[in-house]
């Protein structure tokens, strides 16, 4: 599958699906938020979630402080 395939076919999943219907897709973010906490050093550390698309893990880790 060379490039613009791919891109043609995520830009298809996306346009198609809604966030909460790819296979994915968790309510909870878990086990990464999980994770993060355990790892995180202070509460301000700083985090970059690559590749999260719609993930809700920003805002779980938003709602945890």
């Amino acid at each position: 599958m060379g490039s613009e395939t791919l891109s043609q076919h995520w830009d298809d999943v996306y346009s198609r699906r809604a966030a909460d219907q790819v296979s994915w897709y968790q309510q909870q973010p878990q086990p990464s938020l999980e994770w993060i906490q355990r790892l995180a050093m202070e509460r301000s550390s700083r985090i970059l979630d690559v590749g999260g698309g719609t993930s809700l893990l920003m805002d779980a880790l938003l709602d945890c402080g």
